[in-house]
């Protein structure tokens, strides 16, 4: 006996709450650019949160955020264009995003103002996957279960040597796959003194990546790029300005080292500049800045087709879903910076990062984060 289809989705988005987060460090950060002067050491980080319930009384929660200047506008772009999701129908991620940016689309379809979209949008994702009682990596259709992990937080340029050396002891006994390590000093003997003392301590055996912040020119990358070919690296990141796309591709062809790049780029058509160059071996896109869930599985769809490796960035509550869900043998990276932002802890074993159980992103927000609130709004159909 043939069923019923199921018939059309009659819920609709009830209410927005938006929240804007401040989420202050442990101590100040420094990476390259604070080291050659083009920034000053990262104390706290602003976060964007969309948590969306519809009539029914299903509800998603999603974010976005800013590392240094920008959390303010992000909060105050997407108070002006909620309204515009009230009354929809939250199954349909595709239109609502288009919706949303043309909601705003005086300020264009990159950076803040997608940013904003982002947070609505892996709301409307992680909805969605409550709804189908799935992690949101297996509504996407999961490649894995578990995703190889690498830390980054153990390895900033303020951290001396012999604590970056502790540090990365104890990721690995946490259960971590990977290191990876700051460079991109002013002065290139340190970074080397530093990879050489870090690779030394952690073995051949134990992948080992390095991240220049964008702060070398053509002629460094070239130079360094090749004085690091002997360490077994399994990328450079971000060797040249990210926006650097011949640079990139001219580098990534005379190097054996892969290169890594797109954390920085702030929409899905900047990272088809640095696909159709062959720019790099490895794409670092991350979810939050190029405006959610919706436009990184098109980026993730153009990576595929062109046997691109996947290593997004940040965010790992949200990358880790998206990362099981690519065709092939991806990276995701671990910071525990917002961790007292959530309830939940991801399970790290075996150099990888697993996926629980739980529906949706898997994730629900601590009295801590409602504490660090500084601002918030909520939207509703009564206005």
């Amino acid at each position: 006996m043939v069923s019923e289809p199921a018939p059309p989705s009659r819920d609709r988005i009830d209410r927005i709450r938006l929240s804007s987060v401040r989420l202050p460090l442990a101590a100040p950060i420094s990476d390259a650019k604070v080291l050659t002067g083009v920034q000053t050491p990262m104390t706290e980080i602003a976060l964007l949160f969309a948590e969306i319930t519809t009539a029914d009384g299903h509800e998603g929660t999603g974010f976005s955020y800013s590392k240094r200047a920008g959390g303010p506008g992000q909060y105050a772009h997407a108070r002006e264009i909620a309204p515009v999701l009230i009354g929809e129908d939250p199954n349909d991620t595709a239109r609502l995003w288009d919706k949303l940016m043309w909601a705003g689309a005086s300020v264009g379809r990159s950076g803040l103002a997608v940013q904003a979209i982002a947070a609505f949008d892996i709301a409307l994702w992680d909805l969605k996957a409550k709804q189908a009682r799935l992690p949101l990596a297996k509504l996407l259709g999961a490649h894995r279960d578990s995703v190889r992990c690498y830390n980054t937080s153990g390895g900033f340029l303020h951290t001396p040597v012999e604590q970056v050396m502790e540090n990365a002891t104890a990721a690995l006994e946490r259960g971590l796959g990977g290191i990876k390590i700051k460079v991109g000093q002013p002065d290139s003997t340190a970074d080397l003194k530093r990879l050489e003392a870090v690779r030394t301590h952690i073995g051949d055996a134990v992948p080992l990546m390095v991240d220049a912040n964008q702060q070398w020119d053509r002629p460094t990358a070239q130079r360094l790029g090749r004085a690091l070919e002997e360490y077994g690296l399994t990328w450079i990141e971000e060797p040249l300005d990210a926006y650097d796309t011949e640079g990139h591709a001219a580098l990534a062809a005379a190097l054996d080292t892969p290169v890594a790049t797109g954390e920085m780029l702030a929409s899905v058509a900047e990272h088809v500049s640095l696909i159709d160059a062959r720019a790099c071996d490895i794409l670092q896109p991350d979810a939050p800045r190029i405006g959610g869930i919706t436009p990184f599985l098109k980026l993730a769809a153009l990576a595929d087709h062109r046997r691109l490796h996947l290593a997004p960035h940040f965010a790992m509550e949200i990358h880790l879903h998206l990362a099981a869900a690519y065709p092939h043998e991806p990276w995701v990276e671990h910071f525990e910076w917002l961790e007292p932002l959530f309830n939940e802890r991801l399970d790290i074993h075996d150099g990888r990062m697993h996926l629980s159980t739980r529906p949706g992103l898997g994730f629900t927000l601590t009295g801590q984060a409602r504490a660090w609130t500084r601002e918030s709004s909520e939207i509703t159909a009564r206005g």
